[in-house]
């Protein structure tokens, strides 16, 4: 596993990470519009060289070796 970086709910993605992850992370960040995500980041981690993205309350963003996405909710 490689440590990539952290930035906080609702700013720019880094711009390493595919459009369709920046996306999947985007969708998940509506879904929390309204609720008190004060001070939630995201944590950006590749495993196997893939970028796996998790949020401070444990949803996990991950594209997979076919290049699919997946959104697991906390």
């Amino acid at each position: 596993m490689q440590l990539g970086t952290r930035w906080t709910l609702g700013t720019d993605a880094p711009a390493s990470l595919p459009s369709a992850v920046v996306e999947a992370v985007r969708s998940v960040e509506r879904e929390l519009d309204g609720h008190d995500t004060t001070g939630w980041r995201w944590t950006l981690t590749y495993l196997e060289r893939r970028p796996v993205v998790e949020l401070d309350d444990g949803t996990v963003v991950r594209l997979d070796a076919n290049g699919v996405v997946s959104i697991i909710p906390a």
